[in-house]
């Protein structure tokens, strides 16, 4: 599991080869099985895999989504917060579990950050994608995960980043 983590890097550029049905199902198998508080379960997931689908999720926000665009796969993670008090907690764990779960797959995968980002005019981009996935409004939008081929591999992460001094026992 080591190895998987140091070798999982964000990726923002993907060859045009999609992911196969059984490797989406692989994904979604992996965030609807991740722990959550009281096994409360509050996600909810939104796959996009068509070509304008993506593009008007890449314009959702001014930085940070426009290589969406060029991306096979989106998965929209948002939540009921009414259902949880930690749904940001239990959404990112999700995300994460689709991250490994891409990775042990040969996929690369990176997070776009949603919640509590604005748009040009300074609306929520939340509820930019809430209107483009037809979400309803008592959702939550967390983030959107990019996944696809690999255009290029990067380098694993090596220990010598490791911020040991950043450990703390017993006290801090």
């Amino acid at each position: 599991m080591l190895e998987l983590i140091q070798k999982r890097r964000s990726c923002r550029n993907f060859t045009d080869k999609k992911p196969t049905h059984d490797q989406i199902d692989q994904l979604l198998k992996s965030a609807l099985w991740s722990p959550t508080s009281k096994n409360n379960r509050p996600w909810e997931f939104v796959v996009a895999e068509k070509t304008e689908t993506l593009e008007a999720l890449s314009q959702c926000k001014p930085h940070g989504a426009a290589f969406l665009s060029g991306a096979p796969l989106g998965i929209v993670v948002l939540a009921d917060p009414a259902k949880s008090d930690v749904w940001v907690e239990d959404c990112s764990i999700a995300a994460i579990m689709m991250q490994m779960t891409a990775e042990s797959m040969g996929l690369g995968s990176t997070w776009i950050q949603i919640r509590l980002r604005l748009d040009e005019e300074g609306n929520m981009a939340g509820d930019n994608v809430k209107k483009i996935i037809n979400a309803p409004d008592e959702m939550e939008v967390l983030g959107i995960m990019a996944f696809g081929y690999k255009a290029k591999e990067r380098e694993p992460y090596t220990e010598n980043i490791l911020l040991w001094d950043r450990i703390h026992y017993e006290k801090f």
